[in-house]
């Protein structure tokens, strides 16, 4: 299966598709502010477009994308058609053959079977999950529990037909399999209430609440970023909080848990996300 083959089957059954990165190119062909394509080393991820806007369901359209110059397809995951009852499209992201597999049997369940395309780490599974839910990228409960991301309704993953970077082709498992209705087990795990919240002052300190009200603002900024500015918009609102949680002692713990909180919010996943926060913690001298 080519890029051009998986992006017309996607499109056939119901899935948004727009161009990412090819690591055939010569030079990485994502774009975004904080995106230097000249020096990308994660090829054949980077959205070619804005991809919350640029994604089509045209076989017409498919066809004069992915036809020519090479490009990977990604998958829009909010834009594909609803499923059964209004179902949004949810895919949970192994990073490891088998992970999700292991985590259902931690909670006492056995993996339900369902739309998979392997991928160069471990597969992507396609699952129906109520639209009344709106989850996101965050991974709630199976934060430490399950080794990889979930992409909602503001993310994206790669399809199949696609070229990992290692050379790896991105694969359906079984092309007849539709995605089936999300397991409760891993909806309740999902919806699981955040533990982190934004670091309330304590009474009577006025450089503790200047402190809170400058932390907000850097989660406001981290909540308004567009697609293509989210890594660099999270990484330079933590470091600002990191320098200021050194000024006036503020768990870093909690501050690192708000910064994952909204950037998932806004579509990273929360290894993104907090890959990104380790490396604004590091510029900011922490060593805990």
């Amino acid at each position: 299966m080519t890029p051009l083959d998986g992006a017309l089957w996607l499109v056939r059954h119901g899935f948004a598709v727009f161009p990412t990165d090819h690591p055939g190119l010569e030079q990485c062909a994502g774009i975004g502010r904080g995106h230097n394509p000249a020096t990308c080393e994660d090829r054949g991820k980077h959205p070619c477009a804005a991809f919350t806007r640029a994604h089509t369901l045209d076989e017409d359209q498919v066809k004069r994308t992915f036809g020519g110059e090479l490009r990977n397809v990604g998958v829009a995951i909010g834009a594909c058609a609803p499923g059964p009852g209004g179902a949004r499209l949810l895919v949970v992201d192994s990073d490891r053959p088998g992970a999700i597999e292991d985590t259902a049997a931690a909670y006492g369940y056995r993996h339900t079977a369902t739309m998979r395309v392997t991928t160069a780490k471990g597969a992507h599974d396609y699952y129906w999950a109520p639209a009344a839910l709106e989850l996101g990228n965050g991974l709630g409960q199976l934060r430490g529990k399950f080794d990889g991301d979930v992409r909602g309704s503001r993310g994206y993953v790669i399809g199949p037909g696609s070229v990992h970077a290692t050379g790896v082709i991105y694969e359906l498992d079984d092309p007849e399999q539709p995605p089936v209705p999300a397991p409760a087990w891993l909806l309740t795990a999902l919806q699981a209430p955040t533990t982190a919240t934004v670091p309330q002052p304590r009474p009577g300190r006025a450089r503790d609440r200047q402190h809170d009200g400058s932390l907000a603002g850097l989660i406001r900024t981290v909540l308004g970023a567009h697609p293509g500015n989210r890594n660099s918009a999270l990484y330079w609102a933590a470091n600002r909080a990191f320098e200021q949680a050194q000024r006036g002692g503020t768990d870093v713990r909690a501050i690192a848990g708000a910064l994952v909180d909204a950037a998932t919010h806004t579509g990273l996943t929360e290894t993104e996300a907090r890959t990104t926060i380790a490396s604004a913690y590091r510029r900011a001298g922490g060593t805990r």
